[in-house]
This record gives C-alpha cells, structure tokens and sequence, in this order.
C-alpha cells in the first residue's frame, strides 16, 4: 500500500510541474556518485596506517607534490618547477601558486615539510629517504630544499610515491602530531572537501567539490596530471554483504562497486546496465605477515616452517576461483615485474605438511596456539584465513582462530601487546603491484624493529641493502640487490607471498572516464552520461 501511495504522489507532483521535472531530477542525480569501497572507512589518517580504503580516502582530500602517470613516471603535482644541483645534494622545489587548503589558508613550504617529516617517521621509502637528508630549508612560502648528505638516485621517486604511505600534503599544525598517533582534523588542499559533519562511521563519508581547487592543466593519466571533477557529491556508501553490494548496482541505487565478490564475476559480465572494468591491471599479491616480537614466531626456524606448511594455488582456488585471474609466483616481488625473482630456496609455494611438521619439531615448537585474524566483511581476501588454518594445522600448528571486521583487525595488528593479550601471531592481506614491486616501497620489508611496519621486524641486514639500492647507479646493480634482499627476506621470514591475481571492479554502464592506476579508485575523471 505504501509503494502504491508513493507511486500516486510522485505522478501528481510530476504533473504539477510539467514535464522538465524528470530532466531535473535526472540532472541532480548525474551530480552525485556513489560509491561503495572495498571496506569500511574507520581510520582516517593515511599516515598512521598502510590500509588502502584510507589511502583511497585521502587521495580524494589531499594533494601531492608529485604523481605517478599511467606509466609509473613521476610527474609534478603541486610542483611548479624543480632542480637538483650540480653536486646533486640540493634539490629545490616550488610550488605551484595558488594552492588552498580547505580552511581557506595557503599551502606553504612550512607545510610541506612538516607533513614530509611526519610521512618519513613511517614510510619504509620515506625512512630511506631521510636518512639522506641533512636539513630542509623554506627559503620563502613557496620553495622548499631538501639538503642531501650525499646524492641519492630515490629523491623524486620517493616523493611521487603513489601508494602506502603516500606523502599527502597536510597544514603544518596537523602534521606535527607525531606518527604514532592519528590526526585529529582532515583538511587538505585536493579536489574534494570531507564532510566531517555527515560522517557515519559504518554506513556513510561524504565529499563534497571543493570549488577553489587548482587542477593542472595536463590531461589525466594514472594519478597525474589534470584531476577535473564532475561531481557535485560523492557519497561512499558502506555495504559489506557482496549480494547487497550487486543488487544495489543493478538497481542503480549505487554507481560504482571497487572490489565485487569473485563469484559474481561471470553474473556481473552478463548483468543489464553494469559492465566490468579494472582500474588496477598490475594486479595484486596475497600475503600472510607473521609477527616477530612474540612467541612462536620470534623464533625464524618456526616462521620457515610455515612457510613450507603453505601452497599458493589453494589460496587462489579459494578465493578468486578464476583460473584467468590468477597467477602463482614464488617471488616476493610480482613476477612480470622488474625485480620480479622466483629463485627463492626452501620456499616452493606448493604446501608441504610433512617437511614443515619435521621443521617444526627440529624448531622445538611447544604447540603455542598461534593468533590467526580474519576479517568477516572484507570479501576480497575474507576467505584465505581460512586457507591457513586449514594449511598450518595440517602442518602442526595450533590456531586459535579469531574473527572481526576489516576495521578491528586494523587496529589489533598496530598493538605489539602478547596475543594472549589482545595482540596477534598472523594476518593476512593484499598488496597492490605498485607498492611491492620495488625493496623501498614495500611494507613488509621496513625491518627496523619497533619502528617498522606491522609485524615489527628487526633486521639490519634488510636495512643495509636497501641503502645499497637506493645508491645504485645502474638497473643491473640494482637487480641483484633486491634478488640479495628476498634471499634475506626468504631466510628470515618476512612474510610469505600467496600468489596474484587481478581484482576487477563493477560499475554502471552510463559511467565512463575511470583511469588507470597503480590500484586506487579515484573520483576525479569520472563522469556519468
């Protein structure tokens, strides 16, 4: 009875004002997008985390000095000019004018700095970076120089870094909260303004244009150049059930799903009114990140041994289940890549319980039940937990299985504290090509201890190399350094690579302009016909 009441006052309204109603109402709605992101959106600081759905939050508010085109070349973003000295141990930068925060004050070098400073204190290639540095100067609001101790070949790689961490440009007073702890405020300088007000955690993050932004000029291309928005509002709309996520696009009630579930893949091919794409064609890498403070795994001979316990194909079976979207490959680095490496002794990639049982015993594992967590709403890596108990248990191993959502599991890997009290042994997670695909950017190989990435590796060895990669002069140096790191890498346990594969998203059919990138869903670019 209600739909029909519904039904009969939109008719009588759509009478009384003549038939340019629809027109107008279809235009409104062309000035909205929604989008619902792979997970839910809980922690907003881009910094304090390595969690894509906040880099993906924070590339809608924040600018970049530099970017990377859709070829992975550095390019300027809220640079103007630049130049490296003759010695190659001053670069000096200046910005573009005109740039604006969303609190109406003006980017300045001060800014810059601060927010560099605050990025390097938790980026592995942020960390390289400064430890290069001498000083920075501000000689005026709108340069910038980095001082070098020595040249050093990283310096505009680092800052065009496209993935976790980015080092997004924040004002000055909010950058200065330590790294450690998330930032308070979300302002930015970038084209969309976050509507802190309409927040509901769980549910809804509204954004709304920002009218003063500065595009470049240059056309779109990965996430450089021009960022021209089309949209008045971006909604992102939190669904966590895959099957309300696909029933939502197909009525059009939401514009754009990034991660759909697997199984939906052929379904969504052949749906009315919703085609296929994907942003992200380098692809991704499962990963299982041990962690090395506590007991059994602060003992390498026991991270080995699971590390012979487990097989890629069952994780890719498992959960993406198309054979045309997935790849095994034993190199921590992605294979097709330049570093890529599959030379990678003991480990096999094919699960070998009887061997990892013996490693085990020889190890004089005690039967520790280990933490495994698994995140129940993030469909995208939801079922490869389960692959791992089921692997590391044939192997020996008891798992005390512990099940929450995407946003605690987020927040438990940042505490050191024991498992027993409220900490972790195991996680497992997804990284995108672009952010594994070099030894400086990647996450799981920033082993200085306590300072480190999730997991809290400490290993100088691992440190040293990279400094000998980032000053290598040739391509061939360089190779076989990152081949000297994952030997390490290997020998120590890391983390284990679970094989790769791609991860296309949905959108409707009437949307068109989506780029590609090294796996991050922008806003800007988009259209709706």
């Amino acid at each position: 009875m209600k739909r029909r009441i519904a039904m009969v006052v939109l008719s009588a309204a759509t009478l009384s004002a003549g038939f340019m109603t629809p027109m107008i109402a279809q235009a409104q709605t062309n000035k909205v997008f929604r989008f619902v992101p792979h997970a839910n959106l809980a922690v907003l600081d881009p910094i304090w985390t390595t969690a894509y759905v906040t880099r993906n939050h924070a590339y809608m508010i924040y600018d970049t000095l530099f970017s990377e085109d859709a070829q992975g070349n550095v390019k300027p973003q809220m640079v103007d000019t630049y130049e490296n000295s003759r010695d190659g141990k001053t670069w000096t930068f200046k910005l573009r004018s005109g740039l604006e925060f969303h609190d109406s004050k003006p980017v300045t070098s001060e800014d810059v700095v601060a927010s560099l400073k605050r990025w390097a204190s938790r980026d592995a290639m942020g960390g390289i970076l400064a430890t290069f540095i001498d000083r920075y100067e501000t000689p005026d609001a709108n340069t910038f120089r980095l001082v070098l101790k020595e040249p050093c070949g990283i310096v505009l790689d680092a800052l065009g870094k496209a993935s976790s961490n980015v080092p997004f440009i924040m004002p000055a007073r909010i950058a200065a909260t330590p790294g450690t702890e998330q930032i308070k405020e979300h302002i930015g300088s970038g084209p969309f303004m976050f509507k802190a007000d309409e927040f509901k955690p769980g549910a809804l993050a509204v954004y709304v244009q920002n009218p003063k932004y500065k595009s470049r000029a240059e056309p779109s291309s990965g996430v450089a150049g021009g960022r021209t928005v089309n949209f008045d509002r971006i909604e992102w709309v939190i669904l966590r059930d895959p099957q309300t996520q696909f029933n939502a696009l197909k009525a059009g009630e939401v514009d754009m799903v990034e991660q759909p579930s697997f199984e939906q893949f052929e379904t969504l091919k052949k749906t009315e009114g919703v085609k296929v794409d994907d942003f992200s064609p380098a692809g991704l890498q499962f990963i299982m990140r041990f962690n090395h403070l506590h007991a059994p795994f602060n003992n390498p001979k026991v991270r080995q041994a699971a590390m012979v316990a487990i097989g890629q194909q069952a994780f890719l079976n498992t959960q993406v289940g198309v054979p045309e979207l997935t790849r095994v490959c034993r190199s921590i680095y992605p294979c097709g890549t330049d570093y890529g490496d599959e030379n990678t002794g003991y480990f096999t990639a094919v699960a070998n319980p009887a061997k990892a049982r013996e490693m085990l015993k020889e190890a004089g594992y005690d039967g520790t039940p280990i933490v495994l967590m698994r995140p129940t709403d993030l469909a995208s890596i939801a079922k490869i937990p389960l692959v791992a108990k089921q692997q590391l248990e044939a192997a020996g191993f008891k798992v005390d299985f512990q099940q929450m959502d995407w946003a605690s599991l987020v927040a438990r890997r940042a505490k050191k504290d024991a498992p027993a009290a409220g900490g972790w042994h195991l996680f497992l997670t997804a990284w995108t090509a672009g952010d594994i695909s070099s030894p400086l950017t990647m996450a799981m190989l920033n082993a200085k201890g306590d300072t480190g990435w999730f997991g809290w590796q400490n290993e100088p060895r691992i440190e040293s190399l990279k400094a000998q990669f980032a000053r290598a002069a040739s391509s061939a140096d360089k190779k076989r350094i990152a081949s000297e790191i994952q030997a390490v890498a290997m020998e120590t346990a890391t983390h284990a690579p679970l094989g790769q594969y791609q991860q296309p998203t949905a959108l409707r059919s009437n949307v068109s302009g989506l780029l590609k990138t090294p796996g991050i869903p922008v806003m800007w670019n988009l259209k709706k016909d």
